[in-house]
């Protein structure tokens, strides 16, 4: 089962840039929220690469999070495949596509929204500096990868999981090359916590 997050949280990201400050958001997300500030509690992102950094030829993302860049023994190509291994059980921990409409008490798991109609009603859009999960093909293969939003980008609206954004920051995100690090990660909770 995965951990939820009631209500939100400030993460800070201190990199080898300078620091970010997320605000990640439980209501509208929290499998996808409770996930990523279960990861942070663990120390998963501690040490991870940035690892992919697309900036030209227009602005796009900047991802990290694969829990195998810190090991040194990883293939630079095989950076970008990692996921969370959970330390009791050895297997991997997958998070299922979450995306809350507007109109909708609680958010749609493992649906692809693709309808314009549908598209204008989701909560957490694809905005400059919003953070989302990063998953494979499978609608449900998220685990511990995540990129933020260079722009506006809602060619991904209702495809990927936007569960928080940059309160501050953006200007560390900007600056950020392929091979930049997390050095640290907190959360701290906004009134509610996780469960």
């Amino acid at each position: 089962m995965s951990p939820c997050l009631q209500g939100k949280a400030l993460v800070y990201l201190v990199t080898t840039k300078g620091v970010i400050t997320l605000e990640v958001d439980g209501n509208a997300a929290p499998v996808t929220a409770g996930n990523f500030v279960d990861l942070i509690k663990r120390g998963v992102y501690e040490g991870t690469i940035f690892h992919r950094v697309i900036k030209e030829p227009i602005p796009f993302v900047v991802q990290g999070g694969d829990p195998s860049t810190k090991k040194s023994n990883t293939p630079v190509e095989h950076y970008g495949r990692g996921q969370f291994i959970n330390p009791l059980t050895r297997e991997a921990r997958f998070i299922p596509l979450e995306i809350k409409l507007k109109d909708e008490p609680l958010p749609a798991y493992g649906k692809l929204f693709t309808q314009p109609k549908d598209l204008l009603r989701v909560e957490l859009t694809h905005q400059k500096g919003a953070i989302a999960m990063a998953r494979a093909q499978s609608e449900n293969s998220a685990s511990a990868q995540f990129y933020i939003a260079l722009r506006s980008l809602p060619e991904l609206d209702g495809r990927y999981a936007v569960f928080g954004r940059v309160t501050k920051g953006m200007n560390v995100i900007q600056s950020i090359e392929k091979g930049d690090k997390i050095l640290k990660a907190t959360a701290k909770f906004l009134r509610q916590s996780l469960n």
